[in-house]
């Protein structure tokens, strides 16, 4: 979780009259953790879902509102147009399409001040611009600047002078050598060309995602500041801004827009108008376990730095600043209602239901598998859903079919594919134990999900597996049949039949019926996947189909 370093002495100047005791104490109550305090400073830990509170000049904005000091939405005002612009070349669409920008006028920096925005500058990189991948944002000293900026592209030849360094070096250095370019130059890998921001004296002022030149770099001596956000994804930009702009407004700063032209048309950034919503009363009320009036909700709303006003006694007109990017559904407007309200006043009570909850007829199924499973000497693994497509098929000898359900764009290769069967998973469980003592048992309750047609079917499954030197058929045989007695009662209509199956030896493996129905599959595990999970003794396995053989 994002961590903010709040120093005390300025906590104390950006909420005056206000015992610095206070403020710590209602800090939980906006959502926020604390990590630690010492002697002049309090390490808040918050929620990625709330990106306005990456500075603390957003805690104290939180908190204004929570301790009634200001309430409602935050005082805002756009100080009019720069006059500046940004000239977007076609070229951008295939690497990185979108550009937002403003200008912050007449500010005054120092140290924290500034160590607070760039510390939200990361923080918002890592969260809504996911590592930087959707979103990126270039803070520049204004003054150096000459206008309009052009965001155009540049091959790997293209030099300028990258943050904090004096050197000149070429796109395709920094890619290669530079701390930045190397963490994220896979962000670019696809392209040939580069998205670069250049003034109108040919001087380079960003190379998003990357780093920003040295030429606009900023220090407590500036008085303007110029923002832009290059984006993948337009909503992502807007919000970004939206969260800046609020920021440097409370930092002392005038926003002014920038006007981004493309295509002979053009726009006005930030655009910072304020969204509307609308609640239910009973919806509040029923969420919470409150009985509040529409008066009183529009109180507690207000001291979360909304706007509100009732339409009737049912019905409540919210206003969210557009900074709050968080807020998309009615329960998250409930849970700014509890948070306004006070969380440390809501009591806990008995539901209204007469009736009681018991164990589902699943989970007492599953409890007494454990119990028979475990009372033959078997340990319960637990695997993943999501396996290797070298576990669930190559390393089995079992064939990928067209309804394997795989992951787009996976991250991992051990996370490949959704598994239509937990046998593999229990191999590779003992592959990863051969240095444990002989005889190991395992058994494991889980999901298998298979395509049926446009339809994905999950069903339970339990599955077992013996390894070691005398391990066969007539052993996990035995183990199932005690299974299906002593856990479900099955005793006199279990038959096997002989089956063919790539994963077990032939003439060795046989499918299972209970009261005439399909429910699993038995058998010795073939040499070929005994080698290939480099396992020393022989295997023989079961699986049963618990949604068959339960009807569920």
């Amino acid at each position: 979780m994002p961590v903010v370093n709040v120093m005390l002495n300025r906590l104390r100047k950006l909420l005056p009259g206000i015992k610095i005791e206070k403020a710590l104490d209602m800090l939980p109550f906006v959502g926020l953790d604390i990590e630690g305090i010492d002697s002049d400073s309090v390490r808040v830990e918050y929620n990625p879902n709330r990106p306005d509170l990456s500075s603390d000049y957003g805690i104290v904005r939180a908190l204004a509102g929570l301790i009634d000091r200001e309430t409602g939405i935050p005082k805002f005002r756009l100080a009019g147009k720069s006059r500046l612009q940004i000239q977007v070349d076609k070229s951008v669409r295939k690497v990185r399409p979108f550009v937002v920008a403003l200008a912050a006028m007449n500010g005054k920096l120092d140290n924290e001040t500034l160590k607070q925005i760039i510390t939200m500058q990361e923080d918002l990189h890592n969260g809504v611009g996911r590592r930087r991948k959707k979103a990126s944002i270039g803070i520049h000293n204004l003054d150096a600047i000459n206008f309009p900026v052009r965001y155009t592209t540049v091959n790997e030849k293209h030099v300028f002078s990258p943050l904090n360094s004096e050197a000149e070096l070429s796109i395709a250095q920094i890619l290669s050598t530079h701390a930045m370019g190397i963490a994220y130059a896979g962000l670019l890998s696809n392209f040939d060309n580069y998205p670069v921001l250049i003034d109108n004296s040919n001087v380079t002022l960003s190379f998003p995602p990357i780093i920003n030149s040295s030429a606009t770099k900023v220090d407590i001596m500036c008085k303007n500041l110029f923002v832009e956000v290059t984006a993948n994804d337009s909503k992502t930009a807007d919000d970004m801004l939206a969260i800046i702009s609020t920021t440097l407004f409370d930092a002392g700063f005038q926003i002014k827009t920038v006007t981004i032209t493309e295509d002979g048309k053009s726009k006005e950034t930030p655009d910072l108008v304020a969204r509307k919503m609308s609640i239910d009363t009973e919806y509040v009320n029923d969420i919470l376990g409150l009985d509040l009036t529409a008066k009183e909700i529009v109180a507690c709303l207000k001291k979360s730095r909304l706007d509100a006003k009732p339409l009737g006694t049912k019905k409540i007109a919210c206003t969210i600043p557009r900074y709050r990017t968080d807020i998309l559904h009615g329960v998250d407007l409930a849970e700014e209602v509890a948070i306004g309200y006070g969380i440390y006043r809501i009591e806990p009570n008995f539901p209204k239901s007469p009736t009681s909850g018991q164990r589902s007829r699943l989970s007492a199924y599953f409890t007494a598998i454990r119990q028979v499973m475990t009372g033959l000497g078997m340990l319960e693994a637990f695997n993943f859903s999501l396996t290797s497509k070298d576990v669930q098929y190559l390393l089995c000898g079992r064939t990928e079919g067209a309804d394997v359900l795989t992951v787009d764009e996976t991250k991992s290769a051990e996370h490949e594919v959704l598994r239509s069967s937990l046998v593999p998973s229990l191999l590779q469980t003992l592959s990863r134990n051969v240095h444990e003592e002989y005889p190991q048992r395992l058994f494991e309750i889980g999901k298998a999900f298979q395509k049926q047609g446009d339809k994905i079917e999950e069903k339970w499954v339990v599955a077992a597996v013996a390894a070691h030197g005398e391990a066969g058929y007539t052993e996990i045989k035995s183990a199932m049949q005690a299974l299906l007695f002593s856990g479900f009662g099955v005793s006199k209509d279990i038959t096997t039949t002989v089956f063919d199956s790539p994963l077990y030896t032939k003439g060795r493996c046989a499918k299972i019926f209970a009261t005439n129905k399909d429910i699993g599959i038995i058998g010795e595990i073939t040499p070929f996947a005994i080698d290939n999970f480099k396992l020393r003794v022989p295997v023989a396995a079961f699986e049963i189909d618990l949604s068959t053989l339960l009807g569920i």
